[in-house]
């Protein structure tokens, strides 16, 4: 199974779009959103083309093509109106012989990884609008960044998964 990454979309239809499409073009099965899909917050500036009715109806769309995970801007108001399920706060899967912890990054993160996660596993973050793949101890810590609200000087990215590989691309 091919999946793609993305995080912190907060409420952009131009990157949801541009999120979907290349989703579309990597031939993914599957599209992990960690979290911020919605909502800008109180601390973000409001990003471009800021539609979240329009980012709602595109997903919707693609409802049996997205898994998702809550993000700290995510509340049950916007679970009301996606048709996917967004409220868990991490999904664990298993790709190759590699383990994959995704998750927002408000919870668990570099700083606070989950105990149980075996070596060699990924941790996949989104959260702080930065880009990442570096290890830490003996897990992989990956981010895709936020395409809207890029922060720390990184540009808009995703993260492609297959085979127990993954991969961190600039869209």
């Amino acid at each position: 199974m091919k999946i793609m990454v993305a995080s912190d979309i907060h409420g952009s239809y131009e990157w949801a779009v541009k999120a979907v499409e290349r989703f579309h073009e990597e031939r993914a099965d599957k599209l992990l959103l960690l979290g911020d899909i919605l909502y800008h917050g109180p601390r973000n500036n409001l990003p471009e083309d800021y539609y979240p009715k329009d980012v709602i109806n595109l997903l919707n769309r693609e409802k049996e093509n997205i898994l998702a995970v809550r993000g700290n801007c995510d509340t049950e108001v916007d679970q009301m109106v996606l048709e996917f399920p967004i409220m868990a706060d991490y999904i664990y899967l298993i790709s190759g012989d590699k383990a994959f912890f995704a998750t927002h990054g408000h919870i668990y993160n570099p700083l606070n990884p989950p105990v149980f996660l075996p070596k060699g596993s990924v941790l996949l973050c989104g959260h702080t609008h930065i880009a990442a793949d570096q290890m830490v101890g003996d897990i992989r810590y990956m981010n895709p960044g936020s395409p809207s609200i890029p922060k720390g000087e990184t540009i808009p990215s995703y993260i492609i998964i297959e085979d127990g590989k993954a991969e961190l691309k600039t869209f």
